[in-house]
């Protein structure tokens, strides 16, 4: 048997996403001029991006004369994105003969080779929208594009926190409750707990809550919802959370698509900072969505192959759809049952390549009974280490706290050194 101590590492590793949230862009269409056969590149990859799955790109070669060609007998998209490698001189003039074709309303972003402030202040006075200096990245390319359709001065779009589990009874919707009380108790954000498991969540029962209404009346008019019936639906559980129940109940089915959840989860994310999302262990369409779409990806699995399995296709097909976002925090859960063989945790990791953020010993008593009582862990065991680590997990997914250093204080530092592939990496 381990000790009954929750075990934290280091934060998995991120591509530089840059601070703050990226908004979404609306539904938009954009067209790309190019130059170069990278930037054209580039902005493909860009275009693959979950902030911009909206939008629709349109990507070519040949610069501003190509474009002036096109839009001659074409109107111009929301988006223009065009490409120079001229002079100051030159860039200017190309885009004087851009603005003979270009319709009002029509935004643009010019890539120009010149870091040039004389440049780029004529370019801002001429009505371009943006300058950027190549060679781009992605990331710079869905910020800026981001950044014309989301209001600076306006509150920032929540920030959506899905969980999942690698198999039934992982977990997950235990743990999702849990960081979303935490978020709200100790960051003092509000935060708004959707379960979407219709016929049999659990949400309702662990804050010991029964609402006649939620989730399913939202998505079965998902084109009504607004400010008033947002807060109808809602069940307040406390000062600063609130609970999208599921009904609980097989009486009726409950199918719905994507794209009415979709309009859900993003009214709701113009409320509240913090948007939990409790995702049952179903594959379809629009739980496949819902996780690629978030903002952080949280998966759950027990020390067993089924979830080795799940846990890396998983985490694959996070990595391969989500380059320009933090890999999926993967937290390994009921580990140290009497008995029962299990994968240990460097195991798992080394199978991953990725570090759990949290491993949770087994704990029936602790856990059933909060279970049975509608509490949260930290309500029964304020000082346990179990509630410690939902708050570190907290702290993480929200954007509020740096994850502890890699180091051999860590309590899994010494055990994940001893990896082959650490060796070789070192």
């Amino acid at each position: 048997m381990i000790d009954p101590v929750l075990e934290m590492p280091g934060d998995a590793s991120a591509p530089d996403i840059g601070s703050g949230v990226i908004g979404s862009v609306p539904r938009i269409s954009i067209q790309v001029f190019c130059q170069q056969q990278d930037t054209a590149a580039t902005i493909e990859s860009a275009s693959q991006d979950r902030r911009l799955s909206r939008a629709h790109t349109s990507i070519n070669l040949g610069g501003v004369p190509g474009a002036v060609t096109h839009f001659g007998s074409s109107p111009t998209p929301n988006l223009l994105i065009i490409e120079c490698m001229g002079s100051r001189e030159a860039v200017l003039a190309e885009l004087g003969q851009l603005a003979q074709v270009c319709d009002a309303g029509t935004k643009v972003i010019v890539i120009g080779h010149l870091n040039d402030v004389i440049l780029y202040r004529e370019l801002m006075r001429e009505g371009v929208s943006e300058y950027i200096v190549a060679p781009v990245s992605q990331l710079q390319i869905i910020e800026s594009i981001s950044n014309l359709y989301n209001d600076p001065e306006a509150s920032p779009v929540g920030r959506v926190i899905s969980f999942f589990a690698t198999r039934g009874g992982s977990g997950s919707s235990t743990l999702a409750h849990n960081v979303g009380w935490a978020i709200s108790e100790h960051l003092e954000q509000d935060v708004i707990v959707i379960d979407l498991d219709l016929p049999f969540g659990t949400a309702g029962l662990n804050f010991n809550q029964d609402p006649p209404q939620g989730i399913a009346e939202a998505l079965s008019s998902p084109d009504r919802m607004d400010d008033v019936l947002l807060e109808r639906l809602l069940t307040r559980c406390s000062d600063r959370l609130s609970l999208f129940a599921a009904p609980g109940a097989i009486d009726r089915e409950c199918e719905f698509d994507a794209e009415s959840l979709d309009s859900i989860i993003d009214a709701v994310r113009h409320h509240v900072p913090t948007i939990i999302i409790d995702v049952p262990h179903v594959w379809t369409a629009w739980s496949k969505s819902v996780l690629l779409r978030s903002d952080e990806i949280v998966i759950t699995a027990a020390p067993d192959l089924a979830s080795l399995r799940n846990a890396k296709n998983l985490i694959d097909l996070a990595k391969a759809s989500r380059p320009n976002d933090f890999e999926p925090r993967l937290v390994l859960n009921q580990v140290g049952v009497p008995k029962r063989p299990e994968i240990s945790p460097a195991d798992f990791a080394k199978a991953l390549e990725l570090s759990p953020s949290l491993i949770v010993p087994h704990d029936p008593q602790l856990f059933g009974t909060a279970a049975n009582n509608g509490q949260m862990i930290e309500e029964l065991a304020e000082n346990s280490k179990t509630a410690e680590g939902v708050r570190h997990l907290a702290g993480l997914v929200s954007g509020r706290a740096e994850a502890p250093a890699k180091s051999s204080k860590s309590i899994l530092g010494p055990l994940l050194g001893k990896l082959p592939f650490r060796k070789e990496a070192s």
